[in-house]
């Protein structure tokens, strides 16, 4: 538990967010799933967050538009909450080979992410939903962020990509909270 722990204090001092700032990210998820799963369990289960300083993506597949609508209400009201990317799909469709070839798409692209010199990948969130590839993060520069855009089109049976990346010196990622 000692090495995990250690492990996981090394990735947050690599990022470019910090340590702090990836603790608060954590504090954030982990009270948005709490209120998810108060609130319905289904929208708990079906619905994925990633959290860059305060900045929430929310993916996934939901049955009714009223399950999308309360996981966004719900997740603008946590503290700390600056931004709220809502990529909820409202669909009655969720195979699980969908799944399958959603979760290959993803460790494929952080795979090229990984073994590229010029991209930072411990930075980013990566999440697939029916072909379509979301994007969080912070990029070192502009090119960084190409880079990444062109291996997510390039990977087989990607349909699309989505992307919050923000540069590592946007104004934006040092202002207050948006309520």
């Amino acid at each position: 538990m000692l090495a995990t722990g250690g492990a996981t204090a090394g990735i947050a001092v690599s990022q470019e967010r910090g340590a702090a700032a990836a603790l608060d990210d954590n504090a954030i998820a982990a009270e948005i799933n709490q209120r998810w799963l108060s609130y319905d369990w289904r929208i708990f289960r079906d619905v994925s967050t990633s959290v860059s300083e305060g900045r929430v993506m929310l993916t996934g597949k939901v049955a009714k538009a009223e399950d999308k609508a309360a996981a966004v209400k719900l997740t603008r009201e946590v503290p700390g909450v600056r931004d709220v990317y809502d990529d909820i799909v409202v669909t009655s469709d969720g195979s699980t080979g969908d799944y399958a070839r959603d979760a290959w798409i993803s460790m494929q692209l952080r795979t090229d992410m990984t073994f590229d010199d010029e991209i930072r990948a411990i930075n980013y969130n990566v999440t697939t939903v029916d072909g379509t590839v979301y994007l969080l993060g912070i990029a070192q520069n502009q090119d960084e962020i190409d880079r990444i855009i062109r291996y997510a089109r390039n990977v087989r049976y990607v349909r699309n990509v989505v992307t919050h990346i923000v540069l590592k010196d946007d104004p934006s990622r040092h202002a207050e909270a948006q309520r």
